[in-house]
């Protein structure tokens, strides 16, 4: 199952990525080009379930929810858009970066052509 540190490294290793604090000092949130692409606690509490919330295309969104129970419509989000995910061992670890790096792409491919040239040209 997935720790915190390494959704934390994984989301933190997209090209571009950046880690912010937007809301509150609590709310880790990541985005690439100023856009959100991920968001979930700064730290993890022992005993709570670790969660994670990441944009998704609305059909899979649906899809991804009827599959698994862990997966529901995105706390404080556009529930048509955003997942949160709730890290329980229920959902293989290769899902999971997979839907991450989905919402990823999905942000990138809806950034202007300025910014998405910008971001290729990052090392």
């Amino acid at each position: 199952m997935i720790h915190h540190a390494a959704l934390r490294d994984y989301c933190g290793s997209k090209k571009g990525a950046q880690e912010t604090f937007p809301f509150d000092q609590s709310t880790l949130v990541f985005k690439v080009m100023n856009r959100m692409f991920a968001l979930m606690s700064h730290e993890h509490k022992e005993g709570e379930p670790l969660t994670i919330n990441l944009k998704c295309d609305p059909a899979l969104a649906e899809i991804l929810r009827s599959t698994y129970e862990a997966i529901r419509p995105g706390y404080h989000m556009d529930k048509r858009h955003w997942n949160t995910v709730t890290i329980d061992g229920s959902i293989p670890d290769d899902e999971i970066y997979r839907m991450i790096d989905d919402s990823y792409t999905l942000v990138v491919a809806g950034l202007t052509r300025k910014d998405r040239a910008a971001l290729e040209a990052l090392d």
